[in-house]
């Protein structure tokens, strides 16, 4: 059966940088030294006013496309994962393919999920792939989360950065993904929400789950999800080891979503894995929500960390709630 594999991966950020520094500055009363020892973020980029997901995400398109010398006419499908869309409708897809001049006759579509899209996009891309649909898909994650922050807000301002990945999935004789398992819970809907801006009227709209202390139209609640981290993680590893029929020592590298370093140290000490199994990239820009795991990858490629043949555990977890995993072999070499 054609398996379907992670290739190059391309990744764009917005022009302008946020360090600690400056928010520092801006915010005296703000004890960002603390800040940045429990998040571990030092900078994030943010998108300007008028910059939005489509923009970014067709950068990191064109960067892919020129980088890895990809011909867009290869491209058979475009999936788009993105919580901050330009618009209501259209589908933010079909504008990138107009703006990537993709071929008219490839499908495309949005899907809106947050830390574990990435994990479902791959997902989405080797279902395409295992039914002969198609032979090659552009998944592309690009979020500006901060366009839901106030200024003011400390718990979030703090956190959350602006991106966008591009990553090419191929068809190949080579296995490469397997083992997806999925978990959703919108009973955990209101942990973390925008609940304005959509159809829902704002007097029927699903309340924060506690007291909103910041004036932002996103609210989040941290301690909750941590709790939620915590009792469906552990269960996701455990199914993926079992349908591989592997244990946790055959796993190279468990690659988690990237939210703050005190989640991932708080997951990694209740799983018990060593520091270099468990990667943590989020200093310099922040929780870019489904874009954290291929930034992640790319950054450990770069790094020379991920070698060819090795067999590694991908893990979103999130808004929603929602949450997924998968195995992955990397079977991708540069040119």
């Amino acid at each position: 059966m054609t398996s379907a594999a992670i290739g190059p991966i391309a990744i764009e950020f917005p022009d302008r940088l946020e360090n600690n520094a400056m928010l520092q500055k801006e915010f005296p009363k703000w004890d960002m030294a603390a800040i940045e020892q429990r998040t571990g973020i030092a900078a994030r980029y943010i998108a300007e006013p008028e910059e939005c997901a489509s923009d970014l995400a067709v950068r990191a398109g064109q960067r892919l496309f020129k980088e890895f010398d990809i011909d867009p006419a290869s491209i058979d499908f475009l999936l788009l994962c993105t919580q901050t869309p330009d618009y209501p409708l259209p589908t933010t897809a079909c504008i990138v393919q107009d703006r990537l001049n993709l071929r008219t006759t490839i499908g495309a579509l949005d899907f809106n999920l947050g830390c574990s899209g990435f994990v479902y996009g791959l997902s989405l891309a080797q279902g395409l792939i295992h039914a002969g649909t198609v032979r090659r898909v552009l998944l592309i994650t690009a979020e500006t989360y901060s366009k839901y922050i106030d200024p003011a807000d400390r718990s979030l301002r703090t956190i959350f950065g602006d991106a966008a990945a591009a990553t090419l999935v191929d068809a190949s004789d080579e296995p490469s993904l397997s083992s997806f398992k999925f978990g959703t819970d919108g009973q955990g809907a209101d942990t973390l929400i925008v609940n304005q801006g959509g159809a829902r009227s704002a007097d029927a709209a699903i309340q924060p789950r506690h007291r909103q202390r910041w004036p932002s139209p996103m609210y989040m609640d941290g301690p909750s999800l941590i709790t939620y981290a915590s009792e469906t993680l552990p269960p996701l590893i455990e199914a993926v080891l079992n349908d591989a029929q592997l244990t946790r020592a055959d796993v190279n590298l468990f690659l988690f979503h990237q939210a703050t370093r005190r989640l991932l140290h708080h997951l990694r000490d209740l799983i018990g894995l060593e520091d270099e199994r468990m990667p943590i990239e989020i200093s310099h820009c922040g929780n870019t929500v489904s874009s954290t795991i291929p930034i992640l990858l790319q950054t450990l490629r770069d790094q020379g960390r991920i070698e060819r043949g090795s067999q590694n555990m991908l893990i979103g977890f999130g808004v929603g709630l929602s949450w997924a995993g998968c195995m992955w072999t990397e079977t991708w070499q540069p040119r």
